[in-house]
């Protein structure tokens, strides 16, 4: 196949006419063209190498790989680096190898990381555990390209001896390593990177993620459903508080904020984690989009999901050039770019209307090994009219959560949520046989009645659930259990959910069914009261140990800062 089109040269960083011939779902000709009155070229509109998400967990879409391929390339997204944690935490390697075998069924591409943190930490019950064997033996297929994110940094500070094999083994086999390393700074920091630990996207804002640049790292921007770090890192206003922080670590501000801040400092745009509601909307030709409209060049927005992941880890892909694979988009122009056709080995995969390959199913098998919960079992007792308990406090579109306290009511010897207070419940029910219960208290969420529960829960996805009283929190893990897993809502009047029986984690209908439902539930939580974006995702992190400040596991509560487990109750 041979045409001629106006391209984005990611590598010279113009946009030229070429002549472009096709074999093999190769690039074997990249030549200068001349158009002119008499020869124009081919392809209406210009021409871009397909997107690339360089830190996403397929799992969190709640659809299967192909199904995932079946929305992205609807987008521009051509290629993911995708890190099956969450999957691996449910089911180990059997669950890795189901969702790389379901990848290849489509065209497009995939590419997996070794899950570094399985579990995440031992304060809380996994499915599975991945030991440095298991990471071996991964690190050897060619599908794997790099470790995933390194979560456990207190173990890697400490010296952790299975946390260093892991990194060793990445080393030895020379692939990349991601990192994870929220608020880290400073010495720690420094013994974090001497281990070869090359990017975090748990930046925050311009500050942390000026040390950690200035260090080595590279900086992904996250721009995900829960996740929204894109507003704080693109602004590049001088600050009081960014200056100090800079001078505190012995930096010149002055030599580092200059015109084009973004162009040295960011090199990555990533999803991470998107909810299928959000997906159907767009992927990263939104986030290109919305960076622009933050102050970034729409030419270093480009590359930060095009050239820069295909060098980083070593992907044949993200350029126009002879060898590369012919993943490419057409879209209408530059400073729109809105996406016209899809490219994947050269094979049109996305006419501008429709998705030109089917989608095969996983095979659904139940994994959710917990018994039906009664009222009493998310009950918390204390002896005495009133008490002070420690509460989680959360934030739309922030995974950082803050240590909060209130005092609450008790009535019959038990400890009553405060809707007033905005203070509710949130319990972890271990769903891998143990049927143990941790229950704690939750501000942020807005419920005034009801309970929202869910087994998509970082990232050991035990069962989590948040109510306004314990006989609507025990109907809702119940529905979740009866489904073999998935998202559930419950009020006074009305009930529904979204079964997810793939590990709990995924189902086989497309994106827009899946999302249609979500939809529903996300309506259905607003009416219980709820006033964030994205109630179950948010609702998913709470048990996410390893971002501070304060999480619940299904061993208790955990405080983040200080990597131990505090009481619900103060003394």
């Amino acid at each position: 196949m041979s045409f001629t089109a106006y391209i984005y040269d990611v590598i010279s960083k113009t946009i030229r006419p070429v002549k472009i011939t096709i074999k093999d779902g190769l690039f074997s000709e990249v030549a200068p063209f001349t158009p002119n009155e008499e020869t124009l070229v081919d392809v209406k509109g210009l021409i871009l190498p397909g997107f690339i998400d360089s830190h996403i967990h397929i799992e969190s879409s709640m659809i299967t790989p192909a199904q995932f391929a079946k929305i992205a390339v609807r987008h521009g997204t051509t290629a993911v680096v995708c890190d099956p944690h969450e999957i691996a935490n449910v089911l180990g390697v059997e669950g890795i190898e189901r969702m790389i075998e379901n990848a290849e069924e489509v065209p497009f591409n995939f590419y997996f990381t070794a899950p570094s943190c399985v579990p995440a930490t031992p304060f809380e019950t996994s499915g599975a555990i991945l030991d440095s064997n298991d990471i071996e033996d991964l690190l050897k297929k060619d599908e794997i390209v790099a470790l995933g994110e390194m979560m456990n940094f207190p173990g890697v500070i400490n010296g952790d001896e299975e946390v260093l094999r892991k990194l060793e083994l990445a080393r030895e086999y020379g692939k990349p390593i991601d990192g994870h390393a929220p608020l880290l700074s400073r010495e720690n920091l420094n013994k974090y990177l001497a281990q070869g630990i090359s990017t975090d996207h748990e930046c925050s804002n311009v500050a942390e993620a000026l040390e950690k640049k200035l260090k080595g790292m590279k900086i992904m921007v996250r721009d995900g459903s829960s996740a929204m770090d894109m507003e704080g890192l693109f602004n590049i206003k001088e600050s009081k508080s960014t200056v100090n922080h800079m001078e505190s670590l012995g930096l010149l501000y002055r030599d580092i904020f200059v015109n084009e801040i973004c162009s040295p400092l960011f090199d990555f745009i990533v999803s991470d984690d998107k909810h299928p509601n959000d997906l159907i909307k767009g992927h990263l030709n939104l986030s290109i989009k919305k960076a622009v409209t933050l102050g970034i060049d729409i030419l270093k927005a480009i590359d930060m999901v095009t050239i820069n992941p295909a060098y980083h880890y070593n992907l044949n892909c993200g350029v126009i050039r002879e060898g590369a694979k012919a993943d490419f988009i057409v879209v209408d122009s530059i400073s729109d770019c809105n996406v016209l056709k899809t490219f994947i080995g050269g094979e049109c995969v996305f006419d501008g209307e429709n998705v030109l390959f089917d989608v095969p199913e996983i095979e659904a098998q139940n994994s959710i090994n917990a018994s039906k919960k009664s009222p009493d079992d998310f009950d918390i007792h204390f002896d005495g009219d009133e008490c002070e308990v420690n509460v989680i406090e959360c934030f739309d579109g922030d995974l950082l959560t803050k240590k909060a306290t209130a005092k609450l009511r008790v009535k019959d010897g038990i400890v009553q949520s405060d809707i007033f207070q905005d203070v509710l419940k949130i319990a972890v029910v271990q769903r891998y046989g143990g049927n143990t219960v941790s229950n704690a208290f939750i501000k942020g969420f807005g419920i005034k009645g009801g309970a929202i529960a869910s087994s998509v829960a970082h990232d050991s996805h035990n069962i989590v659930v948040v109510g306004h009283d314990s006989e609507m929190m025990a109907q809702a893990v119940n529905q979740v259990i009866e489904d073999k897993g998935g998202i559930s809502v419950v009020g006074e009047d009305f009930s529904d959910s979204l079964p997810l029986p793939i590990a709990g984690l995924m189902s086989n209908e497309d994106a827009y069914d899946v999302a249609n439902k979500l939809g529903i539930l996300h309506n259905m939580a607003s009416a219980l009261g709820c006033t964030l974006k994205s109630p179950f995702m948010t609702m998913a992190f709470m048990s996410l140990l390893v971002i501070p400040s304060l999480k619940l596991s299904d061993m208790g509560l955990f405080d983040g800062d200080s990597f131990e487990f505090i009481d619900v109750i103060k003394n």
